[in-house]
């Protein structure tokens, strides 16, 4: 299981996902989940991936080929006019992967399945957030959800749900963010470190920061118990529940 999130903020764009892949107890290892493609001053390109890792790594390493071999007729996601199209080929490209490896079923239920989170800005265009689903539809983000999550994500949703602010600073949603992972983490084995973030500043069109969060990493490991102790703290200062008689 995975688990990544991409939130949409008014400065800019932040991805960050898990790196566990685990294929059983005796079968853990760690493979990148968020990928970018880019032509500093004309485009940048990020995708967040959840879901069969045979099904992703064949995603990716198509979109990466046909990035080399483009054409007017067959544009790849580095040369489409919009990320409307890239979101296209991006969909369409994950549904022929799923329809190539199970073919005749249903893609959302196959074992082959993944989903996938798109962002990015093209020159002349807005900046964009993207879910792909693997029946090849997608839809984009809105005010009302400024977010995507895939993977994982019933854990480390609330508190992305009641403190997101679309006008926070970079420094704040990383800290965000943590605590939605370390949520997370710390209720599913399956989802762990090392963490891989993205950043991307709105208009600049240019690769953005790349940033790695270890398992021994002392901002995190602060984050995750002060967070605890916090919760804590918390509990104990709301109200008691009154049971009869008392």
């Amino acid at each position: 299981m995975s688990y990544c999130v991409a939130l949409k903020l008014t400065r800019g764009l932040i991805f960050m996902s898990d790196t566990l892949t685990n294929g059983g107890v005796d079968n853990i290892s760690c493979y990148p989940k968020t990928f970018s493609w880019g032509i500093p001053g004309n485009r940048q390109i990020f995708l967040a991936t959840a879901g069969n890792l045979a099904t992703t790594q064949a995603v990716v390493s198509t979109l990466s080929e046909q990035s080399k071999k483009s054409s007017e007729r067959n544009p790849s996601i580095l040369h489409a006019p919009t990320m409307f199209q890239v979101a296209r080929i991006v969909s369409r490209t994950l549904s022929e992967v799923i329809g190539s490896s199970v073919p005749g079923q249903q893609v959302a239920d196959s074992a082959f399945s993944a989903t996938m989170i798109l962002g990015g800005q093209i020159d002349g265009g807005e900046m964009r957030l993207y879910l792909i689903y693997p029946e090849g539809n997608f839809i984009e983000v809105s005010e009302s959800n400024p977010f995507f999550q895939i993977g994982e994500t019933k854990y480390g949703r609330p508190i992305l749900v009641r403190a997101f602010d679309a006008e926070m600073e970079f420094s704040d949603a990383i800290k965000l963010l943590m605590v939605s992972f370390d949520s997370t983490i710390k209720a599913n084995l399956s989802v762990g470190l090392p963490l891989d973030i993205r950043i991307y500043e709105k208009d600049s069109l240019q690769p953005g920061r790349e940033l790695t969060i270890a398992e021994d990493d002392p901002y995190y490991q602060m984050i995750s118990n002060a967070w605890g102790e916090a919760l804590k703290t918390s509990l104990s200062q709301l109200p008691n529940f009154a049971l009869d008689g008392d």
